[in-house]
C-alpha cells in the first residue's frame, strides 16, 4: 500500500465496543456485518467490489473476518478466516456464497436467538444461517455512528481531499478554449492518483463544461463557458467532495463575476453558522434567502451533506430532513446559482470538520473564477 496510512486497529476496536453499547439493550447474541463500508470501517480493511468479506461481532467483543485472502497487516479481529475467491486465477462468481460457507462453519455449535444484521445490505446467504432468529436492524447506528470522524478516518479524508486540490492546480494549469473534457478528465485523474500514490477509490462526477454536471464529452471547451468541476476523489473508500468553477478563458464576464461573489459570501454565511447543535435547515434558510437575493441566477438545490465512506452521508443541509449539527462531523457545503446568461452558472463547495467552535476549513484551495 505504499506506506500510506490505514485505520487505526486501536480505533476500528472502540467503534466495535461502541456499537456493542448501542446494541446492549437489544440483547444480541451476534452481530453479521456484510457491507464492504462497515467491515472496513470495524476491522480496518477493504476489498473492492469484485469481493464479499464479512464480519462478525459477539458481545464478549470478539471479532472474526471472513475475508478473500489474508491482510498485510493485522486487522482488528480475533479469528480471520479465508475463503476461496479464485480457482486457478478466475475469479469466482459466487463470492458470496463462499464466504457465507466459512461465516456458517464459525456458527457451528453457537446459540443465536436474537443476531444484528443490516437491512438494506444483508443478502440472503447470510440471513438465511439465521432462520428462526430474531432479526434485528443495526444499519440505523452504524450511520449514525459514522456521522461523527475519528482521527484515523480524518487521516485518510484529508489524504482524498489533498488530491482535490491538486485536480484543482492541474485543471487551472491546462483549461484554455478547445481543451476537450475528455481531456480534463485524464489529466485530473493522473493528478489524483499521484497524490494518493495509488488506484483511487472514486474520482467524483461532474466534468462537462457549461452545463451543471455531468461526465465528460468529447467536446471542446469554449470561451465564455464556465467549467464546474465537481471532484470527489475517494482515498481507501473515503470521499472527498469539493466544487470549483473556472472560467475557460481566464475572463469572466461582468454578470459572471457578480453571481461569484454571491456564492462565495454564502459559503462565508455558512462559516459564520455552522457549530454544534445549530440546525441544517436553519443554515439551509439563510443560504437559501441570501442567494435568492442575487441580482442573477437562481438556486433550488441541496446545501450540502457529511461525507464519509459515501459521497452523501448525514448531516444533510437540506430541508427533507431534520439534522442537527454535531462535534467530529465532516461536511461538504455547496452553495450555487444557475442562469442561462451565467453560461449555465456556477457552484463553489467547501469541505469543513464540525469542531466545537464552529467550522474548520479542510480544502484551502483557491475559490477564484479566473
Amino acid at each position: 500500500m505504499n506506506g500510506a496510512p490505514l485505520l487505526d486497529p486501536v480505533l476500528c476496536r472502540g467503534r466495535q465496543g461502541r456499537l456493542l453499547a448501542r446494541l446492549a439493550d437489544r440483547e444480541v447474541d451476534l452481530v453479521a456485518i456484510t457491507a464492504a463500508e462497515h467491515v472496513e470501517y470495524l476491522t480496518g480493511h477493504r476489498w473492492d467490489h469484485r469481493f464479499t468479506p464479512v464480519a462478525a461481532l459477539a458481545p464478549d467483543g470478539r471479532c472474526l473476518l471472513v475475508c478473500p485472502d489474508k491482510p498485510a497487516t493485522d486487522p482488528a479481529a480475533d479469528d480471520v478466516r479465508t475463503y476461496e475467491a479464485k480457482w486457478r486465477s478466475t475469479l469466482r462468481n459466487d463470492q458470496r456464497q463462499a464466504s457465507a460457507a466459512v461465516l456458517q462453519d464459525w456458527l457451528t455449535g453457537r446459540r443465536v436467538r436474537r443476531v444484528g444484521l443490516e437491512f438494506s445490505a444483508c443478502p440472503p446467504h447470510v440471513g438465511r444461517l439465521f432462520a428462526g432468529a430474531e432479526l434485528v436492524d443495526v444499519e440505523p447506528d452504524l450511520l449514525a455512528m459514522r456521522r461523527c470522524k475519528d482521527a484515523d478516518e480524518l487521516v485518510l479524508l484529508r489524504r482524498a481531499m489533498a488530491a482535490s486540490g491538486r485536480m484543482y492546480e492541474a485543471a487551472r494549469g491546462m483549461l484554455a478554449p478547445g481543451v476537450t473534457e475528455l481531456d480534463v478528465y485524464s489529466t485530473l485523474q493522473t493528478a489524483a492518483v499521484a497524490s494518493c500514490g495509488e488506484m483511487l477509490t472514486g474520482t467524483g462526477n461532474d466534468y462537462a463544461c457549461g452545463i451543471r454536471g455531468g461526465p465528460p464529452r468529447v467536446r471542446g471547451c469554449e470561451a465564455g463557458d464556465l467549467y464546474i468541476l465537481d471532484l470527489g476523489p475517494a482515498f481507501r473508500g473515503y470521499f472527498a467532495d469539493t466544487a470549483r468553477t473556472i472560467a475557460v478563458d481566464r475572463r469572466p464576464s461582468d454578470v459572471q463575476f457578480a453571481a461569484w461573489e454571491r456564492v462565495r459570501d454564502a459559503l462565508g454565511l455558512v462559516e459564520g453558522m455552522a457549530r454544534p447543535g445549530v440546525r441544517c435547515r436553519d443554515i439551509y434558510e439563510a443560504a437559501r434567502e441570501w442567494l435568492n437575493g442575487s441580482s442573477v441566477g437562481s438556486w433550488s438545490s441541496h446545501l450540502g451533506h457529511g461525507i464519509g465512506l459515501f459521497p452523501h452521508e448525514a448531516p444533510h443541509l437540506n430541508p427533507a430532513w431534520n439534522d442537527v449539527l454535531e462535534e467530529g462531523e465532516v461536511i461538504a457545503v455547496e452553495p450555487a446559482l444557475y442562469a442561462p446568461e451565467l453560461r449555465c452558472g456556477l457552484r463553489l463547495e467547501n469541505d469543513y470538520l464540525v469542531t466545537a467552535t464552529g467550522l474548520e476549513l479542510l480544502s484551502p484551495f483557491p475559490l477564484e473564477l479566473a
